[in-house]
């Protein structure tokens, strides 16, 4: 198999060559790092890769996914023996010690992990530009930032190196890199894939984790492999009553869908991201769809208040017990400014404000339940602009995290908000900018309902594909 005929493929059909004997695991895992060893010098969307791809491989478990590659986030991924460096100075050299559930059903259903992919710095920002291990940028434009926190899943995913790339999404880390590098990025439901043992609920249940594919039907075949809880879990979300992989197959039947152009930070919206939407609202009309101009109202102000303090407190919590195990300080030696400042703020941060933050995403969360039980789903751009040249992240940048995450609120202010209500939401490459840049497409639904977003997110595949655009940083042509 020849490197472009490998990157055509998304992993079910890798899948389906390897269980008919057309294709070997191994091979697969060589073509993998044969594809990052031509495009990551220019990508920067890996960390390290395996040096004995052929006997990972060959240890394959015999799942559904067997003998495709995969490559982990760099963000307390689970692996043990593997280097997790949360692309910061703080934790170089760190080793996983223990196996975490998520790690062990990968493993489980077959796919290979081949590599680590970039990260920001303890998985802060929105772009994957770090000190540690330098800017990742979109398979797209190397001039165009891949997005963050899970930027150089996205990259890899999106250049062909792997089908399938881990992630997390706290405040739209999974969905920023899915649009800015053109692929798909489902955030399931709060509880719906498990962190056991690694924590109960991070980041105050803001946190998720899951993959970046190529197409729906992998997001649905993966989120059937790796959902359900544990024992102990906090919230588990109970079984789907059919497989993700068959709802993502079947019709929805006809739905009354809310579409949303504004961003709620009151910022102007890009025009072509604007054109893009209403483009996608009048396809899912077409398909039969209900559509209606509709949002739900909550004050973004308050909202980027908690949100600021739930994530400092976090932050400072994970950066602060990670040096106490690694032994060293944080400081301006080992973190990006920004990071140092959200983990003093979130020192700072009183029991209090903390209880009151979690009021006001609970008080969201209810207005979100309100306007749900009158449509099911909502329709948004992901980002409200053009994916960020690289550059504009400053590592060195005196900024308080509330002005932080301010700044960034044009491009990501239609994202954060469903991390606090843990509703599940898919970011779809339906549209390209007329610069050639991806703009992806939000679908959000009821909590527990990624069978429908995953269905009309196959839907929306057939009407609109984009499997037969190849960007210009790809593993089929880059010289």
């Amino acid at each position: 198999m020849r490197l472009d005929e490998y990157a055509e493929h998304d992993a079910t059909a890798l899948a389906e060559l390897v269980a008919s004997g057309a294709v070997e695991a191994a091979e697969l895992a060589a073509l993998a790092i044969a594809g990052c060893e031509r495009v990551n010098g220019r990508l920067g969307a890996v960390v390290a890769a395996d040096d004995d791809p052929a006997e990972r491989a060959r240890a394959a478990a015999d799942g559904p996914f067997r003998g495709v590659p995969t490559m982990l986030k760099d963000l307390f991924h689970g692996d043990p023996g593997r280097l997790s460096e949360a692309g910061s100075r703080l934790a170089a050299g760190w080793v996983v010690q223990g196996e975490t559930e998520f790690v062990r059903r990968l493993r489980a259903c077959g796919l290979v992990p081949l590599g680590r992919t970039t990260t920001s710095e303890f998985g802060v920002m929105g772009t994957t530009e770090t000190v540690a291990a330098g800017p990742t940028c979109s398979p797209w434009s190397d001039q165009h930032m891949a997005g963050g926190s899970s930027g150089g899943a996205a990259a890899a995913v999106g250049a062909g190196i792997v089908p399938v790339g881990s992630g997390t999404d706290g405040g739209g880390s999974i969905r920023i890199p899915a649009s800015a590098c053109g692929v798909v990025g489902l955030k399931p439901s709060r509880g719906r894939v498990s962190w056991a043992p690694l924590a109960g609920d991070p980041l105050l249940g803001w946190a998720v984790q899951f993959v970046l594919t190529r197409s729906v039907r992998d997001a649905a075949a993966c989120l059937d492999v790796l959902a359900g809880g544990v024992a102990g879990d906090p919230a588990p979300l109970p079984a789907p009553q059919r497989p993700f992989a068959e709802a993502a197959a079947a019709e929805p039947g006809r739905l009354r869908i809310a579409c949303c152009f504004q961003p709620w930070s009151a910022d102007d919206p890009d025009d072509q991201v604007v054109a893009a939407c209403r483009a996608t609202a009048e396809l899912l009309e077409g398909l039969g769809h209900e559509l209606v101009e509709a949002s739900p109202r909550f004050s973004w102000e308050a909202f980027l208040e908690a949100m600021t303090t739930v994530w400092s407190a976090t932050t400072a919590q994970l950066v602060d017990g990670f040096a106490a195990a690694a032994g060293r300080e944080p400081g301006p030696d080992t973190l990006e400014l920004p990071t140092l400042r959200m983990v003093e703020h979130g020192r700072s941060v009183s029991g209090a404000q903390l209880l009151s933050a979690v009021d006001v995403a609970g008080g969201i969360g209810r207005v979100m339940a309100a306007f749900f039980a009158g449509h099911d789903l909502l329709l948004t751009p992901t980002l409200g602009a053009l994916p960020a040249r690289l550059g504009i992240y400053d590592p060195e940048q005196e900024l308080e995290p509330r002005d932080l995450f301010s700044s960034w609120a044009r491009l990501e202010s239609f994202l954060p908000v469903f991390n606090a209500t843990g509703q599940p939401a898919i970011s779809l490459p339906l549209h390209m900018s007329e610069e050639g840049l991806p703009i992806g497409m939000q679908l959000v639904g009821r909590a527990g309902a990624e069978a429908t977003l995953l269905s009309v997110g196959g839907q929306l595949e057939q009407a609109l594909p984009w499997a037969g655009r190849v960007p210009p940083l790809h593993v089929s042509h880059a010289g």
